[in-house]
């Protein structure tokens, strides 16, 4: 389905976002309409071609704000320039010092008892009725229009609220308590937009990271500096120390150590070598190395972590879509509640009407929704941007919140509980050998050898720094090994199979390997025509946090976490065990494990399937909570899941429930506080104690609270 994106100037708020659904969806053509508000970005899908940019435009322009053409060669998180980005705060600063000169004004020329007293209206000297006023009207330049909009929506809003309490208070001659309210008012939205600003900048941070060129080196082996939109796949790019890497790729010549934090949220520099993955936006330290691009500039990881930090925004959470739609509700009931305390108690206890009128004002001022509005966007923001710094990519609000409810977690094996490649787990020296000379005879005939097993034995001889011999006359036995000569002694390599075939097993020998296949190890017999060398036990090893993963998810309330995997059962079971899960189900296809993850659900209700590869998508898809091994995870994988750990760190997933509650706890405080502290000054308006710009000045401390209790979980790290 086409659609059309636009930037929106003055989108900082879920009232924007309403007022922009009730102008837009009218239109004939428009399907579906999405908004990115960290961002800025309205998206439009349109059923046809007869809704054009013009016409969106135009509609939009009804709500005060403005829509251009979205330019995604254009910073996403850019930062409006001029009287856009600075108007809202002139205004509201110039506000300030007019009701200040005015009130002390007010002070020199009738004395403070007559600036703070019963008698203000009688001896209010004209300069400060002006100053009041032109403080009223600066502070409400924004307002206003919002207000007479919402109007003729017949849709009230805070904006309407605070305008009928301003109209109202200089239709009884309330001066100074007009323009308190326009000030306080004008400092509470500008409060809410730098919040926004804030995370914005967190997020245009990391974009900051990757550089714009790339030092390419061309066939002659000269370097030049490219645009790294122009950097084709399969290039090779020279990286020196200190510099960031530009593009994704892999290292083809030189050893250096990369700090990857920036992405993943390792704290602990990895060591890189040829063939090791490198990421745009990490930062190389040691060494000088090439390095071949694997994707293009609009493709790397961190073009992609920005692109789905940039999508959550449009992905509302449970408590989000809660409290609009009790705002949705609660002003309008408001409105004609203030009306009933205008009205009521003068007729029913013979009262001054003005009085009442004021009270009635002091409730739609106390009452307005701001505080509530804006306090689970600005905490789930602050969430998403403390979990893209933590390694763990959050696609949207909804899935901030699931972690916390989370009763059972299902995970595969391969690549997810283990490293996910063949790796020497043991070597057994026999007949006076040592395990590095087993390791180098190995090594020796493995050498030129593709197979995983082969390539692992080699791995480990390379990390203990051993020089096999050359070997020579190497003969591969087809399905069992290989055999050649070191040193002039004929020296075979291969399988269980070879061994018996050769006749040099021993019963303690057999017992032994039963042992080591049972334990989930692919085992390499390493002999001689005289006796065995030793036994090379190769297998996918467990990730070394594994089992301290699995004890913090367990402390951290999930009750049942079982292991999903399409491997034997022996292996299974041995991983399983030093894993310490609570269950395991092994040779399972694809569709089992989805039949699985169903059962959990139906078991648990709330559940996470963790995984990596193209096999776990469906179940990940059917789990309450997808979440993929970021780094090495496939496309398929990352694109399913709900979150990606892109630091493949297993010890993340307690730190995401722990921080999902910790989100949740924030959102419920700021929506108690607010509620709370508009029901303290309602009982006191009822009661006739109330004041104009003290409910401005509370509603405005409830909006401070909830805007600072948001943004602790920006460094919600720990």
């Amino acid at each position: 389905m086409p659609s059309m994106a636009f930037k929106i100037q003055g989108m900082d708020c879920a009232e924007e976002v309403a007022a922009l659904r009730a102008v837009i969806a009218p239109l004939a053509g428009v399907h579906d309409m999405s908004f990115d508000v960290l961002n800025g970005k309205m998206t439009v899908e349109v059923n046809d071609s007869t809704v054009t940019p013009a016409a969106v435009a135009a509609a939009v322009a009804k709500t005060g704000m403005r829509a251009e053409p979205w330019l995604d060669s254009a910073p996403a998180t850019a930062e409006s320039v001029g009287w856009d980005r600075w108007g809202h705060s002139a205004l509201t600063a110039a506000s300030g010092a007019l009701l200040a000169t005015g009130y002390v004004v007010h002070v020199v020329s009738s004395g403070l008892s007559a600036a703070t007293g019963a008698q203000e209206v009688l001896t209010m000297p004209f300069a400060s009725r002006m100053l009041y006023v032109a403080a009223t009207i600066t502070g409400g330049w924004y307002v206003v229009p919002k207000a007479w909009r919402s109007l003729l929506r017949l849709r009230p809003d805070m904006n309407l609220l605070m305008t009928v309490a301003i109209v109202g208070a200089l239709a009884i001659d309330e001066f100074f308590e007009a323009a308190t309210v326009a000030f306080l008012f004008a400092v509470s939205l500008a409060l809410e937009s730098w919040s926004v600003g804030r995370a914005r900048r967190a997020i245009a941070a990391l974009m900051s990271l990757s550089p714009n060129t790339a030092r390419v080196l061309g066939p002659d082996r000269s370097e030049s500096l490219v645009d790294v939109g122009n950097v084709a796949v399969g290039t090779t790019v020279v990286i020196r120390p200190g510099e960031k890497f530009p593009l994704d790729g892999k290292i083809v010549k030189g050893e250096t150590t990369v700090n990857q934090a920036p992405i993943t949220g390792e704290s602990v520099p990895v060591s890189k070598s040829v063939d090791s993955d490198v990421f745009a936006g990490t930062i190389n330290q040691d060494g000088a190395v090439e390095f071949l691009t694997t994707k293009p500039s609009t493709d790397t990881t961190l073009a992609r972590v920005i692109r789905m930090v940039g999508d959550a925004q449009s992905k509302r959470s449970p408590s989000e879509q809660w409290v609009e739609e009790f705002a949705h509700y609660y002003t309008p009931v408001v409105m004609l509640l203030a009306l009933a305390v205008m009205i009521i108690p003068p007729l029913v206890v013979d009262d001054i009407w003005s009085h009442w009128f004021y009270q009635g004002l002091v409730l739609l001022v106390i009452a307005c929704p701001c505080a509530l509005v804006i306090s689970t966007p600005v905490s789930i923001v602050a969430a998403l941007t403390s979990s893209a710094r933590h390694g763990v990519l959050i696609k949207g609000g909804p899935y901030v919140e699931a972690p916390a409810r989370l009763k059972a977690i299902a995970l595969d094996k391969t690549g997810t509980l283990t490293e996910g490649r063949p790796n020497v787990r043991t070597v057994v020296a026999l007949s006076g050998h040592t395990e590095d000379e087993v390791l180098e005879i190995a090594a020796a005939v493995e050498g030129r050898s593709e197979h995983p097993l082969a390539r692992a034995i080699v791995r480990e001889a390379n990390a203990r720094r051993l020089r096999p011999a050359t070997a020579e006359g190497l003969q591969a036995i087809r399905g069992k090994g290989a055999t050649a000569t070191i040193d002039g002694k004929f020296i075979w390599v291969g399988s269980h199979r070879l061994l018996e075939e050769r006749g040099q097993e021993t019963a303690e020998m057999h017992e032994r390997l039963e042992e080591m296949e049972a334990d989930g190890s692919s085992v390499v017999v390493v002999g001689k025509n005289e006796h065995v060398c030793g036994l090379v036990a190769v297998g996918d090893r467990i990730r070394p946090d594994a089992r301290a993963a699995v004890q913090q998810m367990r402390a951290a309330g999930v009750e049942h976490i079982v292991m999903l995997t399409g491997d034997n059962r022996g292996t299974a079971e041995a991983i399983g065990r030093e894993a310490g899960v609570d269950e395991i189900q092994a040779e399972l296809l694809p569709e089992d494990k989805v039949f699985a993850v169903e059962q959990l659900v139906n078991r648990y209700g709330t559940v996470a399937m963790i995984g990596d590869g193209v096999n776990d998508a469906p179940a990940m898809a059917r789990a309450t909570l997808g979440i993929a091994m970021g780094a090495i995870g496939t496309d398929a994988a990352l694109e399913t899941a709900d979150v990606a750990l892109m630091g493949d760190d297993l010890l993340s997933v307690a730190w995401l429930v722990q921080h999902s509650r910790r989100t949740l706890s924030v959102i419920r405080q700021n929506i108690f506080a607010s509620l709370g502290v508009k029901a303290v000054f309602a009982v006191l308006t009822l009661a006739g104690h109330a004041s104009l710009w003290a409910a401005i000045a509370a509603d405005m401390g409830a909006s401070l609270l909830v805007i600072f209790n948001g943004l602790r979980l920006l460094h919600s790290n720990d």
